[in-house]
């Protein structure tokens, strides 16, 4: 089980941690291709217990309740890319001398299998905020040029399928979490993007180092372009210690003007200097500001990000544009839900973290924050500090908004804020009713938690969701 491709799967005993999204399907793929499965799983519940069932019946075996003991005879671990590494089966494995590979791993082991179907490079991106969005963006361009794409990875369809399936493709934009990219040690992308690195998973990689060396990990074997972001060093110090294969170039994308070998913004132009003739004399216009939806300044390095990958794949100057104007964002990304008053109202429940809530309080001039939720260890003084001067009030809500409140009375003191002491999913109504009430005209009330929203919803969705309805319901009475 090397670094090569594996021809013959035929009675391999393969041991499949976990189930779930990524479990069941590498199970089933495994099972396919003839070799011996084991599924091991923490959980006993009776989701687990009906999944069991339907392995079971083709022949896989399952083993729940018991994901701490490695199988007599595993010569491989496939595991779930949510298993933190210093779990027992994985310790085992290791005494062993077995590999631990994740799905993005056995998907990329699995390319060139299916006979007849071309095997298409990937085009990776990672990066602690901006992931699905500059995939979705680099996939939007992809198609503008004419070719067969899908995003894939931690997002849309699955690597798995992508590979396997009967679905030809030219090239495919790849979304990889820290996770993923941990358990994918032979990965090898035609071209890859770090976006940001600002803390978040520590409690599963163990230190901020670990975590940056496992994004890193993205760049190695890079065959054309290494993205990184010119504003965070810490992206082009992972480029610099990359491995990677002669000839490839270290490309920066940058909200300034941008110099050679970069991607950057000139009067309201995104233009490229790095894949282009001369590049020391002339840049390529790519697109307008106003083409990327929406031109919130984090929102435009996405575009940056994702227009440096697809150039680096040959993508013409018209593609990245048109590409770019038919992108339309996920829900409760920046979405405007509604003017009420003259206020404006923006779900970005999905910042979840305080980098990503940061890069939309940015993109407002006069705000009143709806924010709070669980902090996941995070400390919320440089985000505050760093956004005091663009508050009008701030409504708290949430099991750790205290954390958020006393770093407003360090750093903001003059702020109004509303605490809503309940952890109700009606708070949310009420935490708009007083957000409205803080509101001037021009103004943004803008819900960009940072945190995570399990306290109180079943996710980021649901709390956007119950954003949107809060919304509808003050407009109604307007």
């Amino acid at each position: 089980m090397g670094s090569g491709q594996v021809t013959d799967w035929q009675g391999k005993h393969v041991t499949v941690a976990g189930l779930g999204v990524s479990g069941v399907p590498a199970a089933k793929v495994l099972h396919g291709l003839g070799a011996r499965v084991t599924v091991v799983n923490d959980g006993d519940d009776a989701r687990a217990r009906e999944q069991a069932a339907a392995l079971e019946a083709l022949g896989v075996t399952v083993r729940l309740g018991d994901g701490a003991t490695l199988p007599e005879g595993t010569e491989l671990v496939v595991t779930a890319p949510g298993w933190q590494p210093d779990k027992p089966l994985f310790l085992a494995a290791e005494r062993a001398g077995v590999p631990v590979w994740g799905d993005v791993e056995l998907a990329w082991r699995l390319r060139g299998t299916v006979p007849g179907k071309p095997v298409a490079p990937w085009l990776c991106v990672t990066g602690t905020n901006g992931k699905t969005t500059t995939t979705q963006m680099l996939a939007s361009i992809l198609r503008a040029a004419g070719l067969r794409t899908a995003a894939v990875g931690n997002i849309g369809v699955s690597l798995l399928d992508a590979v396997l399936g009967e679905e030809p493709y030219d090239v495919l934009a790849v979304e990889l979490s820290s996770y993923q990219l941990h358990w994918a040690p032979s990965l090898r992308a035609h071209s890859a993007a770090v976006l940001n690195l600002a803390p978040d998973h520590l409690d599963w990689h163990g230190s901020m180092e670990a975590y940056a060396r496992d994004k890193g990990r993205v760049y190695e074997g890079n065959q054309v372009a290494c993205v990184y972001n010119v504003a965070d060093k810490a992206t082009e110090d992972l480029v610099r210690e990359a491995d990677v294969e002669e000839g490839c170039r270290a490309i920066g994308f940058t909200l300034g003007t941008p110099g050679p070998s970069q991607l950057g913004v000139v009067e309201g132009i995104l233009v490229d200097r790095a894949f282009v003739e001369n590049r020391r004399e002339s840049a390529q216009e790519l697109a307008e500001v106003s083409d990327v939806n929406p031109p919130a300044p984090h929102n435009i390095a996405n575009a940056l990000a994702a227009a440096a990958l697809a150039r680096a794949f040959g993508v013409p100057p018209q593609a990245v544009r048109d590409g770019l104007r038919a992108f339309t964002p996920d829900a409760h990304r920046i979405a405007h839900v509604a003017d009420v008053d003259g206020v404006a109202y923006v779900d970005d429940s999905k910042a979840t973290n305080t980098h990503a809530a940061e890069a939309s309080l940015a993109a407002y001039g006069s705000i009143v924050w709806i924010a709070g939720g669980l902090a996941k260890g995070a400390t919320f003084d440089e985000l505050v500090a760093r956004s005091a001067g663009r508050l009008r009030g701030v409504v708290l809500m949430g099991a750790d908004r205290a954390l958020i409140r006393e770093a407003l009375a360090r750093h903001a003191p003059e702020v109004p804020v509303v605490d809503l002491d309940r952890t109700d999913t009606g708070a949310m109504l009420q935490a708009v009713q007083e957000a409205a009430r803080l509101a001037q005209p021009g103004d943004t009330v803008l819900l960009a938690p940072a945190c995570a929203s399990m306290d109180m919803f079943a996710n980021y969705n649901k709390r956007g969701d119950a954003f949107a309805e809060a919304v509808r319901e003050l407009g109604a009475g307007a």
